[in-house]
This record gives structure tokens, C-alpha cells and sequence, in this order.
């Protein structure tokens, strides 16, 4: 039997029984309709999740720390230094993996590393001052003499750092105060800081707990975007300055090459292989992390959502599939003198099989097309609802608004339909199974 022979064969079939074809499609729309709604409102949520969360930082950036890890054997390869630690009746050696200059020099010979810039911060109180109004912000120094190099765009003025400026983040003017304000009197705005002569002022104690000060005049030479990062909060100078301010606190030089350096950036050619170089990181003894982690910990729990709200609707599909075993079990039943006549004209057991799978598939294909239909209205209607609803909280809590709460992706409804196709297929094999094995003669008796 030719294919559009097969295909006008089984819509004539159906359109016979219109009523009963009707109610056994409707559970399979309730359920296909039940899987795009709950599946789509998880991947919106995932993807609303993701447009929040790529604004925390870089997420082709690792930042690496020195590792300190136990080896009671001692010893250990590449840059870094063993020390003793006594006690009791012996002593055990303990690795630490420092980052050293020829440490970064490992690192920038990874594959897929684009840059690897040093980072260092004030290990010292400090306080800002401008005119009458002072603060507090986090002090960094970096090894590079361009902030775009770390992903960070100017709002006003440059990323380029030198001596004797720096460039700070949005938010730092807003943790400036005048503490000479009257009890009562109304706070001044916070300043525009940009191309403005502030003071870093560097705080340490001495021996006998007096505080002792020392003044940095320098220049505001840029004023970054707003990133929802850290770099927001955040002060950059060169990293000579900070290392300067960091030997003036502890009164001893620094020296990289033994010390090593706070922490590390590096900066990978593509966020696809973040992951890998991270890894590749940790297995020469570093410390290492990247927001990419936190990402895909948020990725990992919204699949299982999906496969979770998922199989709540699969649970409607396979209701609708008892429905449609026994729509076609009574069909059978029904036409079992039509199934003999079949035979009998020279039908055989592959045609008659292929007409009644035909037809379950058919009613699987008009509940599953109806289900996406309607599961495509309904979560358009409930994105409109949620997208405004939560707006309105975003905006009271001073959030960034979601751009979409529940999202259909293309592949959802074809795939959907498929497997409804599929359900009636499955649901009608035993029965159209029957229909073929019918004996003529025993078939064309069957009152």
C-alpha cells in the first residue's frame, strides 16, 4: 500500500468517528498541552535566572589563589617553597604552591589563555577622603596598564591606568559622608568624582597601637560602567603603587618571586573552555574558581526542574495513552467484519497493521497539535502577567527587570508533538497487532 493511499485511508477512518476521536485527542492535549506550559516555564526561568546572573562578573575570567595543601611526604615541583611546621616529637612539611612570577609564566603557557594579570589589595585600613566627605571602598592593585584587559568599560574617561591616578567603580562615591552635618540637616548628593583630586589615605599601627597615617594624592582618570560586580565597589591603581603601600604598612620590601602574589586573573580566549582551563589550573597546584561554577550549579538545578515539571505533565500523556488503547481496542472490536473483508480482497498483515497504527498515530497527532496550540497561548498569556508582575517587584526592590518568565524555545513543541505521536503509536500497537493476526474467515463471522 502506497504511503498517500495509507494517509487518505486512516483521515477517512477517523473522520467516521468524530465524538469518540475527540475525547480520546482531549487527553492528549490536556497532557502536551501540560508539559509545554510546566517545561517552558522552567526554561524561562533558567533563562530570566541567566540574565541576572551573567552581570555578576566575567565569566571567562578564573581567579587563582596559592594553595596551601598538606604533604606529609614535603617536597613538591614548580614554584613554591616548603615549610616545617614543628611540634610535638617530629615535623611535617607542608607545600605551598605560591604565585610567582615564574608560576605566571605557567599559567600564561596554558592553551587558550589570553591574559594572566596579577592582583593585589591593601593589606591595611584605608579611608577616602574628597573636600569635607570621606568613605571607605576595596583598594586594588593590578599588573596591567589597561582595565579593559579584565573586561571593564569606561562610563566616563579611560580604563588606562598610570601613575598617580586611578579609576574606580560607579558606586564608590555613593559610600562618601560628610561627618560634619548637623543632626538633622539633609545629606549632600554624592559627588561626581571624575577627572577630581581624592585622597587615599593608608592606615597602620605601630607597636604601642598609635595609629599612623600616610596621605596618596591621586587623580580620578575613569569612572567605570555599572557591572553589578564587585569592580562597582572598587578602587584600581597600578600595582606598584599598591605593592609601595603594602611595603610602607608591613616596613618590608616585597618580593614576588618569593612571597608570590595575592591572587592571579586569567583571562581565557573563550568562555567555552573556561571550565577546562580552570581545571587544568587546579591540577598544577593552584587554587581556582570562576562564576562560570555558580552558573552551571544554577543551570544544573533548572534542567531538573524541567525534567522534574516535565514528567508531571508526561504523567497526563500517559493517561491519554490508556485512552487511546482503548479507543482503538473497541474500534477493533467494532470492525472486526471490516478487517476480514480487508483480508479477504488481498490486505495483508503489513497493511492492515499500518492502518490501525496509522490511526492511533493520527489521534496522537491532533491531541498533540491542539496541546502545543493551546500550551503556547496559555504561556504566552502567563508570561505577559509575570513579565509585569515582576517588573513592579524588581522595581520596588531596585532589581533589574526580567525580560521574559516563561520562554518556548523551538524545539520544545516539535519535540512534543513527536512524542504525542509516538504515545498513540505505542498505545496502539497491541491492538492493531490484533487486528493483523485476524484469521479472514473467523473475522467475516464475527457478529
Amino acid at each position: 500500500m502506497k504511503f498517500l493511499d495509507l494517509l487518505r485511508l486512516v483521515i477517512s477512518n477517523l473522520s467516521r468517528r468524530k465524538a469518540r476521536v475527540g475525547l480520546t485527542a482531549i487527553g492528549v492535549v490536556i497532557g502536551t498541552a501540560a508539559v509545554v506550559i510546566l517545561v517552558s516555564l522552567a526554561i524561562g526561568l533558567q533563562k530570566n535566572a541567566n540574565e541576572q546572573l551573567y552581570g555578576i562578573g566575567d565569566l571567562s575570567q578564573i581567579h587563582v589563589m596559592p594553595s596551601y595543601g598538606g604533604d606529609m611526604m614535603g617536597g613538591g615541583g614548580g614554584p613554591g617553597m616548603a615549610v616545617k611546621v614543628g611540634g610535638g616529637g617530629g615535623s611535617v612539611s607542608q607545600d605551598m604552591k605560591l604565585l610567582t612570577n615564574d608560576a605566571l609564566t605557567e599559567l600564561r603557557a596554558l592553551p587558550n589563555v589570553q591574559s594572566v594579570i596579577p592582583r593585589e589589595y591593601l593589606m591595611s585600613g584605608m579611608m577616602l577622603k574628597y573636600q569635607k566627605m570621606e568613605g571607605g571602598s576595596n583598594l586594588y592593585g593590578v599588573g596591567t596598564n589597561d582595565l579593559a584587559d579584565l573586561g571593564l568599560e569606561a562610563d566616563q574617561g579611560g580604563t588606562q591606568l598610570s601613575r598617580s591616578t586611578v579609576v574606580i567603580g560607579p558606586m564608590v562615591a555613593q559610600n562618601l559622608y560628610d561627618n560634619h552635618l548637623r543632626p538633622g540637616q539633609e545629606p549632600p548628593p554624592p559627588p561626581e568624582l571624575y577627572d577630581q583630586q581624592i585622597q587615599i589615605v593608608v592606615i597602620k599601627w605601630d607597636n604601642e597601637g598609635t595609629e599612623i597615617h600616610k596621605n596618596f594624592s591621586v587623580r580620578v582618570a575613569g569612572i567605570l560602567k555599572e557591572s553589578g560586580s564587585e569592580s562597582d565597589w572598587s578602587i584600581y591603581m597600578p600595582l606598584e603603587q599598591v605593592k609601595a603601600m603594602n611595603e610602607w604598612t608591613n616596613g618590608v620590601r616585597i618580593n614576588y618571586n618569593k612571597t608570590g602574589y595575592n591572587e592571579v586573573i586569567v583571562k581565557v580566549d573563550d568562555v567555552d573552555k573556561t571550565l577546562e582551563v580552570r581545571d587544568q589550573i587546579i591540577a598544577l597546584g593552584f587554587q581556582a574558581n570562576t562564576m562560570l561554577d555558580f552558573v552551571q550549579g544554577i543551570n544544573n538545578f533548572y534542567q531538573i526542574l524541567q525534567i522534574v515539571l516535565g514528567g508531571v505533565g508526561a504523567i497526563a500523556l500517559l493517561v491519554a495513552a490508556i485512552g487511546i488503547a482503548n479507543t482503538m481496542a473497541m474500534s477493533i472490536l467494532e470492525r472486526t467484519r471490516e478487517i476480514g473483508l480487508m483480508k479477504a480482497v488481498g490486505a495483508t498483515n503489513r497493511d492492515v497493521l499500518a492502518i490501525f497504527l496509522g490511526e492511533a498515530a493520527g489521534i496522537g497527532f491532533i491531541g498533540g497539535a491542539g496541546g502545543v496550540l493551546i500550551g503556547w497561548l496559555a504561556g504566552q498569556g502567563l508570561n505577559v502577567i509575570a513579565v509585569v508582575y515582576l517588573a513592579q517587584q524588581a522595581a520596588q526592590q531596585g532589581g533589574l527587570p526580567p525580560s521574559v518568565a516563561v520562554y518556548t524555545p523551538l524545539w520544545l513543541p516539535v519535540f512534543v508533538l513527536a512524542f504525542s505521536i509516538l504515545i498513540g503509536m505505542v498505545s496502539g500497537l497491541y491492538p492493531a497487532l490484533r487486528a493483523a493476526t485476524m484469521i479472514p474467515v473467523q473475522a467475516l463471522k464475527y457478529e
